[in-house]
């Protein structure tokens, strides 16, 4: 039987040999949205960590998501924390990954993603440090310099546990100093390619409310285009049952919903609608997408649901977010957006 590594590399390379070619599917008009510059034909999209390469991010879209997002990609190859570095919970529903910014490096990333230039749909790159970095703020600067132009948005990925002190750039002065040249980076390479991109910053959903200030007084005065909320969890919830809820690393799945929301409640509190955001984290069917856009998403990505429900869920939530707004009288999606907070 294969390890849930293993089995991982395999559905991805069932996803390129059952979606080699073709469209995506036609954008759902109530579903659509207009966002951060970009038109998303629904809000369903596949999380980082999930094609960490680039290898399968157009069949992800043949399939139906909404968009993808890829990586992390860090600025030089690099193998990762040792392996076992990911355990399926199945009587949680949830996933324990201490994988450690495993990825294949931008140079052959960035060939990978340019050879799909021409291809429709929207992929975002979420950029990460090396291990080993004697600057960590310059490798997120470098990812947006080698894949600009080749990816739809970006995403500053800051609160990944497997990184060791990785989450410390998530604090007030170190979340500034990074944002502010990394938006410098991405407004003069705007300029002189007369292009433009978004800049995201994800974060932890273990934040305390001082913490979620800080970040957002950092992202608005820096100037960044939004932000993803939220990561995996360091903590273990007392309702897990699995034997490897001992395991180091990051939580995700089912018992990562309930605190992932609240935090992106507080950021959209926090952030007065200023900043679209991204909601994700435990996400497994068309009510709980539902909950995170009443709290202030303007889409969410799936990840460790697709582990046990399979790539139809895609579909699936989108088709019940319709039957929701219908329910609840919202004439589209964008209506629905933050309505737990009006």
């Amino acid at each position: 039987m294969f390890g849930p590594e293993a089995a991982h590399k395999a559905a991805l390379l069932s996803l390129r040999l059952a979606y080699p070619a073709g469209e995506p599917p036609a954008a759902r008009p109530r579903l659509a949205i207009r966002l951060l510059g970009l038109e998303f034909p629904h809000p369903v999209g596949i999380a980082a960590g999930f094609d960490k390469n680039a290898v399968a991010c157009d069949p992800l879209l043949r399939l139906g998501a909404g968009f993808v997002e890829v990586g992390a990609v860090t600025p030089k190859p690099q193998a990762g924390n040792p392996t076992p570095r990911l355990f399926r919970l199945v009587e949680d529903r949830a996933v324990i990954n201490r994988m450690g910014f495993n990825n294949d490096g931008l140079s052959a990333i960035s060939t990978r993603l340019r050879a799909r230039a021409e291809c429709p749909g929207i992929v975002g790159a979420n950029l990460g440090a090396n291990k080993d970095s004697e600057d960590r703020m310059a490798d997120y600067v470098l990812g947006l310099r080698r894949l600009w132009g080749a990816v739809s948005f970006f995403t500053i990925n800051v609160s990944s546990p497997n990184t060791e002190k990785l989450r410390d750039l998530q604090g007030g002065a170190a979340l500034t100093e990074l944002l502010t040249r990394v938006i410098a980076e991405r407004d003069e390479m705007a300029e002189a390619t007369e292009s433009w991109a978004p800049v995201l910053v994800k974060l932890a959903p273990d934040l305390d409310a001082a913490a979620v200030e800080e970040a957002v007084a950092a992202m608005i005065a820096s100037g960044v285009d939004g932000a993803i909320i939220s990561n995996t969890t360091v903590a273990r919830p007392d309702t897990l049952r699995s034997v490897h809820a001992a395991e180091k690393g990051g939580l995700s799945g089912a018992p990562l919903f309930e605190a992932s929301t609240q935090i992106l409640r507080a950021v959209a509190q926090a952030t007065e609608g200023r900043l679209p955001l991204i909601g994700v984290g435990g996400v497994g069917d068309p009510a709980q997408a539902y909950a995170k856009i009443r709290a202030g998403a303007s889409l969410v990505q799936l990840y460790s649901a697709l582990v046990y429900e399979g790539p139809g869920l895609i579909m699936r939530i989108a088709d019940g977010l319709e039957e929701l707004l219908d329910r609840d009288g919202f004439a589209s999606l964008a209506d629905a957006v933050g309505a737990d907070l009006r």
